[in-house]
């Protein structure tokens, strides 16, 4: 009985979807790891000002890289996700199409990872 009425107030309430709740957890994600290596990107100078290295243009070029990368893997596993799941309702035979076409939208990731790696990896 009390659950029935909590769960009925929750869902009046309390609407929330599964990609408000990610974005949110994913924000605090990216804030908490910014926070924990913002010493290492920037060095302090002896006047106490904040300045640049060239480490830090590596850190920022290699985020951009992997997280532009891991957007559109995320893009596109969510539309090609759709459309197989659609597909393979309809008709099973597409099965492994369907998962083909989702491991091409994954490997997106992959390669903005490879490339993150190959921007850390550089030594001048």
């Amino acid at each position: 009985m009390f659950q029935s009425v909590y769960m009925d107030y929750f869902d009046e309430h309390l609407q929330f979807s599964m990609k408000t709740i990610t974005t949110v957890l994913l924000g605090l994600g990216a804030v908490i790891f910014s926070v924990a290596f913002a010493p290492q990107v920037f060095a302090a100078s002896s006047s106490n000002v904040l300045e640049t290295t060239d480490a830090s243009f590596k850190y920022l070029g290699a985020g951009i890289a992997f997280g532009l990368a891991a957007a559109g893997a995320g893009m596109g596993l969510g539309q090609s996700g759709a459309a197989a799941m659609a597909a393979v309702t309809e008709k099973a035979e597409v099965r492994t199409t369907a998962l083909l076409f989702l491991a091409l939208a994954e490997a997106i990731a992959i390669y903005g990872f490879v490339i993150a790696i190959i921007i850390l990896g550089q030594t001048t």
